[in-house]
């Protein structure tokens, strides 16, 4: 079943937004691949709104990228997305807005001819570790394995996004 882009909020969603295609798998651990870099990230997911404020820090050193993201779900998989990045002060007019934080170091890897993504979550939802990968067309999507070190896929399981698991934690694995 698909939403209604103009439902969601998006008016213009051909002009003014993307689709994203991704997939997520629950994980046991970090895999034991090399790693292609990784990044500490802080989002705020704003109360009352499909907003996220994200900070994502380069592990090791550099600068943050520091970006304000709308999303809305079309389908498990697929999702309209609009990103604005922002400068350091406009980030600082946003991160005193009402909503909840989650903090996650996501390491990338090469995988299968594309890259794949694995968050370790922290605080609340320290032990969760998710693997997802993101797709330009529906075949790829469709083509791509599961990771040999995923315990089972979870893109159809609402609880593993990640405006739910900021409001309602850890899942109860069922």
């Amino acid at each position: 079943m698909t939403a209604d882009p103009a439902a969601l909020g998006f008016l213009k969603p051909e002009k003014y937004a993307a689709v994203e295609r991704e997939r997520r798998w629950l994980c046991a651990a970090l895999p034991d691949l090399p790693v292609l870099r990784a990044e500490d990230i802080e989002d705020l997911y704003v109360d009352g709104s499909r907003l996220r404020l994200r900070r994502a820090t380069p592990v090791g050193g550099g600068e943050p990228i520091l970006r304000l993201s709308k999303k809305a779900d079309l389908a498990p998989d697929r999702r309209l997305i609009t990103t604005i990045y922002l400068t350091g002060a406009e980030y600082a007019l946003f991160e005193g807005l009402p909503g909840r934080l989650m903090r996650k170091t996501r390491h990338y890897y090469a995988a299968a001819g594309a890259t794949l993504s694995v968050d370790r979550f922290e605080g609340a939802l320290a032990g969760l570790f998710l693997a997802e990968a993101e797709f330009g067309d529906d075949a790829a999507m469709a083509a791509f394995p599961d990771p040999a070190f995923a315990l089972r896929e979870v893109t159809d399981d609402p609880r593993y996004t990640g405006g739910a698991l900021v409001l309602h934690g850890f899942p109860d694995g069922t």
